[in-house]
């Protein structure tokens, strides 16, 4: 997800210099709400992992 939003921002700085800037800001937003959408999917998946975690060694003690 975070190299799609990277990608999005290699095109849409290319597109601005060509002097499409409607289509860059448009890409500059996407890229915003895909590493947006990566970072909550970070913090979620780092959340139930140390509980998954934290259960695995309850577990084993």
């Amino acid at each position: 997800m975070i190299k799609l939003a990277l990608i999005c921002l290699l095109v849409a700085a290319v597109a601005a210099i060509l002097g499409f800037g409607g289509l860059a800001g448009t890409l500059v937003d996407i890229a915003i709400v895909l590493a947006v959408i990566a970072l909550v999917l970070f913090a979620v998946f780092l959340v139930l992992g140390l509980k998954a975690g934290k259960k695995v060694r309850d577990s084993f003690d």
